[in-house]
């Protein structure tokens, strides 16, 4: 819950939601946070979504 705090993460006022399980969350996000807040000169900075509910199928 501290983490969410500190980034003003909301997932509670979404429909779903997963915590990741990865032993470096908190080091992505902080990297995540840091390009959107103070990104490199001349950056650019893309979000992608993963979709993990869709499967590929054969």
């Amino acid at each position: 819950m501290r983490i969410w705090q500190a980034f003003g993460l909301k997932p509670h006022l979404t429909k779903t939601f997963k915590l990741s399980t990865n032993p470096a969350f908190v080091d992505k996000v902080h990297d995540i946070v840091g390009l959107y807040l103070n990104p490199p000169d001349r950056a650019l900075v893309l979000c992608v979504d993963e979709k993990s509910q869709i499967q590929a199928l054969n």
